[in-house]
């Protein structure tokens, strides 16, 4: 193999492709609360063009999501639970993910799955509340005192006389850095200790940088617009001269969590300076990889934020928690979330499930959905469908623009039969209907492998028919273990 072949097969980025990589958001028009339609135009091959937001069918489930999008937003939902119910396949965990993209990056948005309370090293309990206080997040707003301004002059003065904890005859004195708004030019006389963060941030005479006043902290903004003609082709982000004054007072917003808070406590200060380096991680490595944080801890940082909330410096953002396949929680857990739910820092927790009625585990008794009853009488309760065939051939297409697979189309005219048997996406949707969806998602990859090694880019319908055999799905493979139960040990 060439050499230019191995170099670009090693650096060549490719995304991962995930189950839901296709969802964009819930296609809901936020003015006036209208679904989007399902599918595009029509293209060729009567397939339907992949719609924006990712998501097919279920309008119900898309309408109340959409508006428990706008009761978050307007903070009027923190403490109160939602229950997405639906049989397997119907888009559940795709609902939940776009309430999560609509929310955007400001709204914490916390998944778990249900098993993952069950640890032997950490409790139950303790495992919902890390994921609660991840779920809830605090706008802490602060004004800083900053420097700001093109950087016109930067030197670094050496001291007169040599340095005898360094190897070097001089060491670095202070840095003079000459800033440019506006309004006018400010030089400044640094401290030596922060010329390794210019140095990290590849500062240079022409760009736009900020520091802080009281920590130091440097931050490159961009290159100054009156270099954009410096280069016919640069890769740089140009920004434009601030205005005013060189020292300002600039408010910082940062968005954290209160679990980023505990663990920020939690941590252990170096009480040595000879306890770095290699002798520091030595002792990390002895610990335990999972260490509890206590309630005393906890209940600090509460008094803290309240503190900050009653200062107007700090906000309280209340996010989402969604808790996957929740029959799985036992009674101990449910209790807990009883009294979670009537805490005051509370976030919005989601459960998904898809079953019926079902024991409760731990107990003796049936529930739907296998939730206790006291529970269940606090959640709105999202009903999800199942999909007809038309949508299921619209999720499937999606499915193959997401995972860039070709799949060949029936050709006009002859027999209606003939053509649905020679269009792959009319194999594979009768498929999903007979079997599962998830089943016919995961045989694009296999099918468009065996087209690949036959010489074609184009998957047909002998290709998902060729897969199809190779592979089995759940009901046939339960049936096959049915059929022959004596050959398999019990």
């Amino acid at each position: 193999m060439p050499v230019e072949e191995i170099r670009r097969s090693s650096t060549a980025q490719r995304k991962r492709v995930s189950v839901h990589s296709h969802v964009r958001g819930l296609g809901v028009a936020a003015d006036a609360g209208e679904l989007f339609p399902g599918g595009g135009a029509a293209s060729g091959g009567g397939r339907r063009e992949a719609p924006a937001c990712g998501l097919v069918g279920q309008e119900g489930a898309r309408a109340a999501a959409a508006l428990l999008v706008d009761l978050i937003r307007s903070k009027k939902m923190a403490g109160r639970a939602v229950l997405l119910s639906g049989p397997p396949c119907t888009g559940k965990t795709a609902i939940a993910l776009a309430v999560a993209l609509e929310l955007g990056r400001r709204v914490p948005f916390c998944p778990m799955q249900a098993s993952e309370v069950y640890s032997s090293e950490v409790k139950k309990t303790e495992v919902l509340t890390e994921h609660f206080r991840r779920a809830i997040g605090l706008r802490i707003k602060e004004v800083k005192e900053v420097y700001e301004g093109e950087v016109t002059e930067l030197a670094a003065e050496e001291s007169a006389l040599p340095d005898a904890a360094s190897g070097y005859a001089r060491s670095i004195a202070r840095i003079v850095v000459t800033l440019r708004t506006t309004k006018g030019t400010k030089t400044l006389r640094l401290d030596p200790s922060i010329h390794e963060a210019i140095m990290r941030e590849r500062v240079e005479c022409g760009d736009v940088i900020y520091m802080e006043a009281v920590s130091g902290a440097v931050k490159r903004v961009g290159r100054c617009d009156a270099y954009a003609t410096e280069y016919d082709l640069e890769a740089d982000e140009y920004v434009p001269l601030p205005k005013g004054d060189v020292r300002k007072r600039r408010e910082v917003v940062q968005d954290v969590t209160l679990h980023d808070l505990d663990a920020a406590n939690a941590r252990p200060l170096q009480t040595s300076s000879q306890d770095t380096d290699v002798l520091a991680l030595v002792n990390q490595l002895g610990r335990p990889r999972k260490t509890e944080i206590t309630d005393k801890l906890r209940d600090e940082v509460n008094k803290a934020v309240e503190k900050y909330i009653e200062q107007g410096v700090a906000e309280v953002v209340p996010g989402v928690l969604f808790i996957d396949e929740v029959h799985m929680l036992d009674m101990e857990c449910f209790a807990f979330l009883n009294r979670a739910l009537e805490s005051n820092l509370a976030p919005i927790v989601i459960f998904s499930t898809n079953r019926g009625v079902c024991r409760v585990r731990g107990t003796d008794m049936s529930s739907p959905h296998g939730i206790p009853m006291d529970l269940l009488d606090r959640c709105l309760i999202i009903r999800t469908v199942p999909y007809t065939l038309e949508q299921t051939r619209q999720i499937l297409w999606l499915r193959t623009q997401a995972e860039r697979v070709t799949l060949e189309a029936a050709r006009e005219g002859g027999d209606e039969a003939a053509a649905d048997d020679a269009d792959a996406l009319q194999m594979l949707a009768v498929l999903a209907q007979r079997t599962s969806l998830r089943y016919a998602c995961n045989l694009l990859a296999p099918a468009a492998m065996l087209a690949r090694a036959a010489g074609r880019d184009t998957v047909g319908s002998g290709d998902v028919r060729e897969a199809n055999a190779l592979f089995l799905d759940a009901r046939a493979s339960a049936q096959r273990v049915t059929e022959q139960a004596q050959g398999y040990i019990a």
